[in-house]
C-alpha cells in the first residue's frame, strides 16, 4: 500500500483486504499505533481496548482467509462515541455522576449492527458531559483538542470522534446529533458527517433530549459514511421510532451528479451573523454545484431564529437527564451543565409543550420549502474553531454554545437529514464547512449531492497533522472555564 495504513478509508481497507494486500490486523495495528502516538496530545478517546480490537482483528482475519467476511464492515476499525451502549465497557457519558462499576451488558442498537458486520470495535470517543454542549470537554475527561491547531476546541459534542477520524484514529465513528453534534465537530475538524433523518438509525435508550437527537456516521469520506449508514440503518425492536429499512443501499445511491436540482443558498438563514472570512469560502463551494449543473438560488427559507424554543426542548431534556442525581454529585458536574439544568427544571408543561407546537410549525414550513427547492445549502459554521475548554469564543456576547451555531439546530427541530461537508480553509488553515439539508427521508438525496462536490473539490490529501504550538497544555483534570 502506497498510503499511511491508518488514514486508509473504509472502502480501501475493505479492497486491500479482499486483493489479499492487507489484513485486518494490519489495519488495526496502525490505528493502535497512531491512537498511542496522537491521542495524548488530543484526548479524543476515553477508552482503548487494544486487546479486544485485535481478538476481533483477527477472527475477521480468519474469516477473510476462508474467503467468509461477515457482514459489510468486516475487519474495518470503528469508534464509539462515549454516550452509545457498548457491552463489555463502562458507558460514562463524559461525567463522575455515573458509577463506571456495574454491569455493561447491552449494546445500542448501533453497536449491535457493527458487530453483526465484524467491525473491529476500537474503543470510546470523548464528549461533554451527558452530550450538553457544542464543544468536547468534561469534568471526567478533560479537554479535548482540535487536530488542525490543539489549542482550538474540535466542537462538540462529537468532538473526540471527530478528532479520530481526521487523524487516522480510526476510519469510521458513531456520534450522536442533538443540536449539531456530528456537524458542528465535522465543520470544525475537516471531516464528513451526516445527520439522518430522525428514526432512520434505531436509538435505545431513548435520549432525555427526546426527538432532537439522532445517531449519525462520521468518516472521512462521503461514501464511507453511506456504507456506514447502511449497517446502523438495520432494524431494531428497541428502538420505538424506527422508520422502516430503505428501499436501496445508500452505498448504491451516491451518483455523482447534481444536474437539475433546485438548491437553495441561504448564507445566513436570515438571522446568523458569519465571519467574512467563512462566508467568502462557503459562497466559492456553493459556486461548485451551479458548475456542476444544479439551479442553485440565493433564498433564506422564511422562519426566525428558533433558539428559544430549542432551548426550551434542550434544557428540560437536560433537566431530566440529571433527574436522579442527588446534590453531592451535581457539584461534581460541568457548571455550565448544572446551570442550563436548574433552567430546564424551572419550565411548566405548559411551555414545554408550546415549543413543540412551534416546533411542528417549523417543520411545516420547511416542508412548505423543500416543496421548492430539492436542498437547502448553508454554512455549517458561522465562525474557525476557537480556543479549546470554553463554551463560547473569548469576548463572546452570549453564554450559550448555540449562539455560535446556528444553522444546526434548527435542523433537529424538524428531524431533517444534514451533513457537513470539508469546503476549504480559512487563512490560519483552519477548516471550513458546508452543511447540505435535505427534506424529512431524503437522505439519499444529501448523500449524493455531497458525493457530487466531494469528486469535484477532493478534500482527502488535507489530513491534519497535529502538534503543540506553544506553551504547554493544561493537565486533563484541569477545572473547565464556566461561562462568563
Amino acid at each position: 500500500m502506497t498510503t499511511d495504513i491508518a488514514h486508509l478509508t473504509a472502502h480501501q481497507l475493505l479492497s486491500a483486504y479482499r486483493s489479499r494486500q492487507l489484513s485486518p490486523v494490519q489495519a488495526t495495528e496502525a490505528v493502535l499505533a497512531r491512537i498511542a502516538a496522537v491521542d495524548p496530545l488530543l484526548s479524543a478517546f476515553t477508552l482503548v481496548d487494544a486487546d479486544r480490537a485485535l481478538a476481533q482483528a483477527r477472527a475477521s482475519e480468519q474469516r477473510w482467509a476462508r474467503g467468509e467476511p461477515r457482514g459489510l464492515l468486516d475487519g474495518v476499525p470503528v469508534s464509539i462515541k462515549d454516550v452509545l451502549l457498548t457491552r463489555g465497557w463502562p458507558t460514562l457519558r463524559g461525567s463522575r455522576t455515573i458509577d463506571p462499576h456495574q454491569p455493561w451488558e447491552e449494546d445500542s442498537p448501533a453497536v449491535a449492527r457493527l458487530r453483526e458486520h465484524g467491525a473491529v470495535l476500537i474503543g470510546k470517543t470523548t464528549t461533554p458531559e451527558l452530550a450538553w454542549k457544542g464543544v468536547t470537554d468534561s469534568p471526567l475527561t478533560g479537554i479535548t483538542r482540535n487536530p488542525w491547531d490543539p489549542a482550538r476546541t474540535p466542537g462538540g459534542s462529537s468532538g473526540g470522534a471527530a478528532a479520530a477520524v481526521a487523524t487516522g484514529m480510526a476510519p469510521l465513528a458513531l456520534g450522536t446529533d442533538g443540536g449539531g453534534s456530528v456537524r458542528i465537530p465535522a465543520g470544525f475538524t475537516g471531516i464528513f458527517a451526516h445527520k439522518p433523518t430522525y428514526g432512520r438509525v434505531p436509538h435505545y435508550p431513548a435520549s432525555p433530549f427526546g426527538t432532537l437527537a439522532h445517531v449519525g456516521p462520521m468518516t472521512w469520506s462521503v461514501a464511507d459514511s453511506a456504507l456506514l449508514l447502511d449497517v446502523i440503518s438495520g432494524p431494531d425492536h428497541r428502538g420505538w421510532a424506527t422508520l422502516p429499512p430503505p428501499g436501496v443501499a445508500y452505498a448504491e445511491t451516491l451518483r455523482p451528479t447534481v444536474a437539475g436540482l433546485r438548491i437553495a443558498f441561504s448564507p445566513t438563514l436570515g438571522f446568523a451573523a458569519v465571519d467574512p472570512e467563512v462566508a467568502a469560502v462557503v459562497a466559492q463551494a456553493v459556486a461548485v454545484f451551479a458548475e456542476l449543473g444544479a439551479h442553485v438560488t440565493e433564498v433564506d427559507p422564511g422562519f426566525t431564529d428558533p433558539v428559544a424554543d430549542f432551548h426550551v426542548l434542550w434544557f428540560a431534556g437536560a433537566a431530566k437527564s440529571v433527574a436522579a442525581v442527588n446534590a453531592d454529585q451535581r457539584a461534581s458536574m460541568d457548571p455550565g451543565l448544572a446551570e442550563i439544568c436548574a433552567q430546564g427544571e424551572r419550565y411548566s408543561a405548559v411551555e414545554y409543550l408550546d415549543a413543540v407546537t412551534r416546533r411542528m410549525e417549523l417543520g411545516r414550513q420547511m416542508g412548505r420549502f423543500h416543496a421548492d427547492y430539492d436542498l437547502l445549502v448553508t454554512p455549517t459554521l458561522p465562525i474557525p474553531a476557537f480556543e479549546a475548554g470554553r463554551e463560547v469564543p473569548p469576548g463572546w456576547p452570549r453564554r450559550r454554545w448555540t449562539s455560535w451555531a446556528p444553522f444546526s439546530y434548527p435542523f433537529n427541530m424538524t428531524q431533517q437529514p444534514a451533513a457537513s461537508l470539508p469546503c476549504g480553509f480559512t487563512a490560519e488553515g483552519l477548516p471550513v464547512g458546508l452543511q447540505v439539508v435535505g427534506p424529512r427521508h431524503a437522505d439519499d438525496r444529501v448523500l449524493a449531492a455531497c458525493a457530487a462536490f466531494e469528486q469535484a473539490r477532493p478534500w482527502h490529501d488535507h489530513r491534519p497533522e497535529p502538534r503543540p504550538q506553544t506553551g504547554t497544555w493544561p493537565a486533563q483534570d484541569t477545572p473547565l472555564t464556566p461561562a462568563t
